[in-house]
């Protein structure tokens, strides 16, 4: 089925996902952003105390609870679904930030998930990216 929300900004074939491309473009800015000056919002939650940042996080992060409570009693009201979107990718986009600030590249937090996959999910994807025996099980990650 179609997806009547989106739309192409030009004639090319889109790929699958459109996921990676911007999840890649997002990292790329809020890298740069490190050094922009004060004016902008990225830069100041980069370098600026650090509960600021884990204050959005968990604030995003609460607003996607509420919103995807208020789609399930709504069944699925469209205004609900949108504002369900909306506080999903707030909440991507602050842990984003965070995980810049925090040292941790988009490859590195990709191999972190793609680490909790089944090895035939990773025999069937092929050219996975996991991280190092090493890293792996830190925290309180148990390997299944």
């Amino acid at each position: 089925m179609p997806n009547t929300k989106t739309y192409l900004s030009d004639d090319r074939t889109p790929p699958q996902s459109q996921i990676g491309a911007s999840l890649e473009s997002l990292a790329h800015t809020i890298h740069e952003r490190r050094n922009a000056g004060d004016e902008s919002y990225t830069h100041r939650l980069l370098t600026g105390d650090i509960d600021t940042l884990l204050k959005k996080v968990a604030e995003e992060a609460h607003e996607a609870t509420l919103a995807a409570k208020d789609v399930v009693y709504n069944e699925g009201d469209d205004a609900q679904v949108n504002h369900l979107r909306y506080e999903a990718a707030d909440v991507v986009y602050h842990l984003m930030v965070l995980l810049e600030r925090c040292g941790i590249g988009l490859d590195e937090f990709a191999a972190e998930l793609n680490t909790r996959m089944t090895k035939e999910e990773i025999e069937e994807r092929g050219g996975v990216v996991l991280l190092k025996p090493e890293y792996v099980n830190r925290g309180n990650h148990v390997e299944k």
